[in-house]
């Protein structure tokens, strides 16, 4: 069956990085654009950054240009994360997602959804 495993979460202070790792299986990964997307406690999952399925093109969301990096390997069937600079600001669960069409920043647009894992930024 399709799934989608996040890791790599964890307490870091500000100015700290992580890098969050997504795991695939049970789909054609190389097929699928690749989403992150967060959400913090009381608010909406929120786009965070996308990279389509060869990994020649990626989108991030502003409040995130020029401090995380997503990249993929299709060999592995893994996605990447890489967040520096982090901010308290930054701080929620990440989930990756997986969308067949396109190259969306719209949740409703992705087919498949890990379970998240927490990020919390914090001194």
């Amino acid at each position: 069956q399709v799934q989608l495993v996040e890791s790599g979460g964890g307490l870091v202070q500000p100015g700290g990085s992580l890098r969050l790792s997504c795991a695939a299986s049970g789909f054609t990964f190389s097929s699928y654009a690749m989403g992150w997307f967060r959400q913090a406690p009381g608010k909406e999952r929120e786009f965070v950054a996308a990279i389509n399925y060869s990994g020649g093109r990626t989108y991030y969301q502003d409040s995130v240009k020029g401090r995380f990096t997503v990249s993929r390997d299709n060999a592995k069937k893994l996605v990447y994360l890489q967040m520096n600079s982090l901010k308290p600001e930054d701080t929620a669960v990440y989930y990756c997602a997986a969308a067949l069409s396109g190259f969306p920043s719209s949740l409703y647009e992705y087919d498949y959804w890990g379970q998240g894992t927490q990020v919390t930024v914090s001194s």
